[in-house]
């Protein structure tokens, strides 16, 4: 019998997937063992459904001509035909479909329930190191951007496109090589019933991260995805924060934004649905620095050989990552960022060789590599938006990773 410290190790397949809404089948303690088990090197995936910790790796999802998700199932097949039993894909895709995945199939597979059905996720982690051991350097800075929100907004009114999502970035170099484990023990404390992170996307390169967003997962026939968009910064004053919540799901900008991405969402999904569920209206969910308006849209699969990855595939980029029209979008955003998005609003997951998976937006991410880290933080920029409006919400955003390495900007 396992003790409160300690897991078993459980292999995944679709009919061993831990059900959220009945008693876990693990002990206490079983997914902050597997926290505390993380070291760099190691892929950690945290969800609301399950806590992964993959060592090794057995094989490597090769780069190629052909669609990502068939090259994960024949990945999967080979590994299966050498003799493993239930194989899974663990890793991430970056923002241009185009560019090389990090994804992989590990050696071994550890698993527990959810980080939320632990309570010793309330046990206090250690302080993050303080502020000044860290230089901040903004790409591009404050004003820049706001600029180019501004501008976008113009473009908009002129009718060039409708949306674009514009992101910046933090770059932070500190004094010596950052504490991953001790980053994602509090990325993962601080909101365990979210996404949390944690992966090789190179050599000695970490992707890193707590997203809020869930594209697309399958579990046997049922398919969920729950977009984001139209956000609020939080704030400590418990009746401002409620004000501000009642505000965004009030705000006609907001409610808009989010509508069209729930359209997008509803078109991408329907194809591969017998039935398919969109609310009416969204509801709200908070992180420890946001406001979301969410909307949970549910489908029945209308064709089994669908894997959630090629869902997945089908629905990203939303235009809550990216903008409308999409290739408009796209060529926004490479003239307004002076960066690489890299895996920043890609995908990160897992997946097995049933077509199950996972598959989240990556959000409130940074990519760790020597004594640097660069956070990422977009925000949606449509015809009503203000640039400052835009540099605070990215600012807010920013703070869920500042905050894991105690750092001020």
């Amino acid at each position: 019998m396992p003790t409160a410290r300690q897991t078993d190790t459980h292999t995944i397949t679709s009919k061993t997937l831990p059900d959220p809404h009945s008693s876990p089948p693990f002990p206490v303690g079983a997914a902050t063992a597997l926290l505390d088990a993380y070291r760099p090197g190691d892929r950690f995936l945290a969800t609301p459904t399950r806590t992964l910790l993959a060592h090794d790796v057995r094989a490597q999802v090769p780069h190629g001509p052909e669609p990502v998700a068939e090259r994960v199932a024949a990945t999967l097949r080979r590994v299966r035909s050498e003799g493993a039993a239930a194989p899974l894909v663990v890793g991430a895709l970056p923002f241009d479909p185009c560019a090389p995945a990090a994804l992989v199939v590990p050696e071994t597979v550890r698993t527990g329930p959810p980080l939320a059905a632990d309570p010793l996720t309330v046990l206090p982690v250690g302080r993050p190191p303080t502020a000044g051991t860290w230089t901040i350097r903004p790409e591009p800075e404050p004003a820049v951007y706001g600029k180019s929100v501004a501008s976008a907004v113009e473009r908009m009114f002129k009718g060039e496109f409708s949306k674009v999502v514009l992101a910046r970035t933090l770059e932070l170099t500190g004094t010596g090589e950052p504490d991953l484990p001790g980053m994602l023990q509090r990325l993962a404390r601080t909101d365990p019933k979210g996404y949390t992170f944690a992966l090789p996307t190179a050599p000695a390169r970490t992707l890193l991260g707590a997203s809020p967003e869930l594209l697309v997962s399958r579990n046997g026939d049922r398919l969920v995805s729950n977009p984001l968009a139209g956000s609020t910064p939080r704030s400590d004053d418990l009746a401002e924060d409620v004000r501000r919540a009642a505000a965004l799901l009030d705000s006609a900008k907001d409610l808009h934004e989010h509508a069209v991405v729930v359209d997008a969402v509803h078109q991408a999904l329907a194809p591969y649905c017998a039935t398919i569920d969109v609310p009416a209206r969204p509801s709200l969910i908070r992180t420890a620095t946001m406001w979301h308006l969410s909307t949970t849209v549910t489908g029945t699969l209308a064709r089994p050989e669908v894997s959630a990855l090629e869902i997945a595939c089908a629905l990203h980029p939303t235009p809550a990552i990216c903008g409308t029209p999409t290739d408009v979008a796209r060529q926004v955003i490479d003239e307004y960022e002076p960066f690489g998005r890299g895996f920043y609003t890609g995908m990160v997951g897992w997946g097995d060789a049933e077509g199950n998976g996972e598959w989240v937006i990556t959000l409130r991410c940074a990519e760790a590599e020597g004594h640097a880290l660069r956070l990422y933080a977009g925000a949606g920029v449509v015809s009503a938006s203000e640039p400052e409006a835009e540099t605070t919400e990215t600012a807010a955003k920013f703070r869920t990773f500042l905050n894991a390495v105690g750092a001020d900007a």
